[in-house]
């Protein structure tokens, strides 16, 4: 099944909306404290931002790293584990807000850069920032790492937002606030060259997402039977998969129509009309 485009696209603005609506939050510049902002969304959403009311699978691990030596929250490890088995990494290419800001950029009509070693090299980096942000640094410094030194999707949800319309934040502004300023511009402008830089080099939800590509219940498969071992696949993906399905990929399906023999397809059949109003399983 090949899904068009602009389903996959539809699916990221209602995530986005769904995990942002509050809007009163944003005229006021005040965070969300209903009872559901406890719980976590699949994507990377900063519990910070203004309309979040949701919390983010990847702060709320920090923030349970940082108590674990009083009391350690399953809940929050449980989560991400029924998310990792259920979804995988479908959550990166069909549920997070910030991948579809990345994608955005990236249309704007410009000079591209095109994935090669160096790209597959870089992409082990965000498993170094996983283990050094997300974990270690919580655990030995008491400090969510990733959330306060890197998180661009923190930086542009939260932090703008709320030192916009909060007069005492601005006064507060410092070195670190002008890193992360900074760190997110970089990131941001290398998205409109890059695709989804931030998801393929340093995105440690995407890393963790990753361990479960052979397990999990959603995604893209490939039929054996049918394939002719083209690569047609890998070298039209804009990620920097070795194979269809593998932990790199975000399965957002634009190999399937690419494959001359239609031997990709999803875990999960869909059933969706094309154009020309023939169903494609």
């Amino acid at each position: 099944m090949k899904i068009k485009e602009h389903k996959r696209r539809l699916t990221q603005v209602v995530c986005a909306l769904l995990y942002n609506c509050n809007f009163i939050g944003f005229a006021k510049g005040s965070i969300f404290q209903g009872k559901v902002k406890g719980t976590c969304v699949p994507g990377l959403n900063c519990y910070s931002c203004p309309g979040a009311v949701g919390s983010c699978p990847l702060g709320s691990l920090q923030s349970a790293l940082v108590s674990a030596k009083y009391r350690f929250n399953y809940y929050v490890l449980g989560l991400l584990l029924l998310f990792g088995v259920i979804l995988g990494r479908v959550v990166c290419g069909f549920l997070c807000p910030f991948g579809l800001i990345q994608e955005l950029l990236y249309k704007i009509p410009t000079k591209k850069v095109k994935k090669g070693t160096w790209s597959q090299v870089l992409s082990y980096l965000k498993y170094v920032i996983l283990i050094e942000f997300v974990i270690t640094i919580p655990l030995m410094m008491n400090v969510p790492g990733f959330c306060k030194y890197i998180c661009p999707a923190g930086t542009l949800e939260g932090g703008v937002f709320l030192v916009a319309t909060q007069e005492k934040l601005r006064l507060l502004i410092g070195f670190l606030f002008s890193w992360k300023i900074g760190l997110m511009f970089v990131i941001l402008i290398s998205s409109v060259f890059i695709f989804r830089s931030f998801c393929r080099f340093l995105c440690p939800l995407g890393a963790i997402y990753s361990l479960f590509h052979k397990v999990s219940i959603c995604g893209v498969k490939v039929d054996e039977d049918k394939c002719i071992g083209c690569n047609i696949c890998v070298r039209e993906c804009k990620m920097d998969v070795a194979k269809v399905g593998d932990r790199e990929c975000v399965h957002c399906g634009d190999c399937v129509g690419h494959c001359p023999k239609s031997a990709i397809s999803y875990k999960i059949p869909l059933i969706i009309k094309d154009d020309s109003n023939k169903e494609n399983v």
